[in-house]
């Protein structure tokens, strides 16, 4: 933004230099009118898409919290199966909250992660197919387990859609299409019988303002990253940590098949 900010005010200073006094227009409120269209129909389109990919960001941040509820919610609900398999889910849902965390979020973040499946979930339904419920009890542990897999999907989903962004390219090429225009319209209103200060300002206000929102659109459509306002694994980070307090509880032993970051072993 500062970048831009100043190559806008240089780039005012300098045709100030060569412009006429009281700027190139003849009429300078018809001018003033036709910036305002095109002010207006920025902000206008701006406004929309904003919306848009605030919705997106703010469903990816919902379904990342969601998923990470979840996992510690299964984990509860795995203590009420039969061994092997409850030491089994358990263990295998610690490698999911750590692949999440890891190496997946990394993934998400380059963009690379595309449709794959957590590795993870897949050895917990492969598990899970050898429990034969003999009780009462276990047979409606395995029917919310079943209930909480679908939930957890559905809120996983909800976070990769984040990851792919939701602006298509079109309206970025209209977006900067726009700004561009803008930009150079301003520039017609240099006048050299105006205040040097006066018309830096007026350059780099409207330059940081146009900037400023496209930036705003990009950080909001990619939201994974890990500069300001990026989303971050706290949600699942966090659910680990009450993992371990659970489990604690429960006075179960974690031996769990995969690193730190969740890499089979």
């Amino acid at each position: 933004m500062v970048a831009v900010t100043v190559l806008a005010i240089a780039g005012m200073l300098v045709v100030r230099r060569h412009a006429p006094d009281g700027s190139f227009f003849h009429d300078g409120d018809r001018a003033a009118g036709v910036f305002g269209v095109l002010a207006t129909g920025f902000a206008v389109l701006s406004g929309f898409v904003v919306f848009l990919a605030f919705s997106s960001y703010d469903t990816a941040r919902s379904g990342s919290e969601q998923e990470a509820l979840i996992v510690s919610q299964q984990v509860e609900t795995a203590q009420f199966f039969p061994e092997p398999a409850r030491s089994e889910l358990t263990n295998e849902l610690v490698c999911y909250a750590r692949s999440v965390a890891g190496v997946q979020w990394d993934r998400m973040q380059a963009g690379t992660l595309g449709e794959e499946l957590n590795p993870w979930a897949g050895e917990m339904f492969r598990t899970l197919q050898t429990v034969k419920p003999s009780s009462a009890t276990e047979q409606s542990a395995f029917d919310i387990w079943l209930s909480q897999r679908q939930a957890r999907e559905e809120a996983r989903r909800d976070r990769l859609h984040g990851a792919v962004g939701v602006i298509p390219a079109p309206l970025w090429v209209v977006l900067f299409f726009v700004s561009g225009l803008i930009l150079l319209y301003m520039l017609f209103f240099a006048d050299s019988g105006e205040r040097a200060v006066v018309q830096a300002l007026m350059a780099g206000t409207v330059a940081s303002v146009v900037t400023s929102l496209l930036l705003l659109l990009g950080a909001l459509d990619q939201p994974f990253h890990e500069g300001f306002g990026g989303l971050r694994p706290v949600a699942m980070q966090r659910t680990l940590r009450i993992i371990d307090e659970e489990l604690v509880v429960a006075k179960e032993k974690v031996s769990a098949p995969c690193d730190a970051r969740g890499n089979p072993l």
